[in-house]
């Protein structure tokens, strides 16, 4: 089992910044490869970011790309997402979520096995 719990939620005005953390316990931590996702009001899940075991390889969704970074700290057994020019669109309940290692780079959510509780990031205009 892992467990994993987000922090650093918030409301930010547009073109503000937050950064987000996932803070995991259980299993070894460097044994997963991490992700973001978000869910908006009304709408379904949707992948933000991923990055491998290592730290060596992300991969971002297409509106988020330029604008947020998904790193990951082994050592603190922590993932962050700094998210930068925030937009109203952005506003969503924001999950961190753990895959085997073996699934490397992975936008598919059945792949990851364990999740974060969420966080709420709200973006005004």
């Amino acid at each position: 089992q892992v467990q994993l719990v987000e922090s650093g939620g918030g409301l930010v005005q547009a073109g503000g910044s937050l950064r987000l953390s996932c803070a995991a316990s259980g299993r070894t931590f460097s044994s997963y490869a991490m992700g973001w996702f978000r869910q908006a009001p009304g709408k379904g899940r949707e992948f933000v970011a991923t990055i491998t075991w290592s730290g060596g390889n992300s991969y971002y969704a297409d509106s988020v790309k330029g604008r947020f970074t998904i790193s990951r700290d082994n050592d603190k057994n922590t993932v962050y997402l700094q998210m930068n020019s925030l937009k109203p669109e952005d506003t969503a309940a924001y999950y961190c979520a753990a895959a085997p290692a073996v699934w490397g780079i992975t936008t598919v959510e059945t792949n990851y096995h364990y999740w974060g509780q969420g966080t709420q990031v709200t973006v005004s205009s």
